[in-house]
């Protein structure tokens, strides 16, 4: 499975940052996908978060990476 890392910054706040982590649940989805049709999937979060301001993100192995 892949997931989507989004580094996101709050508009009122731009020190105040986060990763937010997106999970592609379709199938076999590959890198090359997922960094294709994720910007679909950035673009609903945003839609859903207008606070947020998106600074940079990547695709990575679901699990990957830890949240501290």
């Amino acid at each position: 499975m892949i997931e989507i890392i989004v580094n996101v910054c709050l508009l009122a706040d731009p020190a105040r940052c986060k990763d937010v982590h997106l999970t592609m649940l379709e199938g076999q989805v590959t890198p090359f996908q997922c960094m294709m049709y994720g910007q679909v999937e950035i673009a609903k979060w945003a839609e859903m978060n207008p606070k947020w301001q998106l600074k940079r993100w990547t695709c990575t192995t679901a699990g990957r990476f830890a949240e501290l």
